[in-house]
């Protein structure tokens, strides 16, 4: 059970049910996913120790990204999401990039969308994880997209963003098709950092009302 409270607590703050800021109040949480206080309370103290919660008193509450947490995370996805493409250009299967770029054409319908963009973009750079066939890697990838569920928006929100990054998913996909692992590196590496520039928009925004 205590993987089951983990990874309900875990899913709900990635969905954005919970938000930086929020207190997580064990005995709510029990009765919201039917389990029992115990294995909340250890599910608690992982997500803690993880960073993704910090004590606020005696409460524990999500954590949130200063902007310096921001630029270190970004500057660690953009390595090792490039490694990820340049892996995947080298050992994806025929039909793992078949899948990859049906999700680009099926997320076409998800522009305008903002949270539902997200959730595909998400599952997009799982996929690119995956096909990269390096477990360690994959491991490392889904910390650091964990910690980014503490973003308190997607940059995906920005006006015009999202077709933007669907087109520059495709670029990657079709440098992972043609088996070109410079040109899969070069173009995660600059979609990376397109969103990264596009946040610091966004919060250049929100800071000025």
């Amino acid at each position: 059970m205590k993987d089951d409270a983990y990874s309900l607590i875990l899913a709900a703050i990635e969905a954005g049910s919970y938000r930086p800021g929020d207190r997580l109040v064990e005995s709510e949480l029990a009765e919201r996913f039917g389990v029992s206080r115990t294995p909340v309370r250890e599910a608690l103290q992982r997500l803690e120790t993880q960073a993704m919660l910090v004590r606020d008193g005696r409460s524990l509450i999500i954590a949130s990204l200063d902007h310096n947490q921001l630029s270190e995370l970004y500057v660690v996805r953009a390595e090792l999401e490039a490694l990820a493409a340049r892996l995947a250009a080298r050992h994806a299967t025929p039909e793992e990039v078949r899948v990859l770029a049906q999700m680009v054409d099926e997320d076409q319908k998800a522009v305008g969308n903002p949270e539902a963009l997200a959730r595909a973009n998400k599952r997009f750079h799982h996929q690119i994880h995956l096909a990269s066939h390096n477990r360690y890697l994959i491991q490392q990838l889904d910390l650091v997209h964990r910690s980014m569920a503490l973003m308190a928006k997607t940059s995906l929100a920005a006006e015009g963003r999202g077709a933007t990054a669907l087109a520059e998913h495709r670029r990657i996909v079709e440098a992972i098709e043609s088996g070109d692992g410079d040109a899969a590196d070069k173009a995660l590496r600059q979609h990376i950092s397109m969103a990264w520039e596009t946040r610091l928009k966004l919060e250049a925004g929100s800071d000025h009302g």
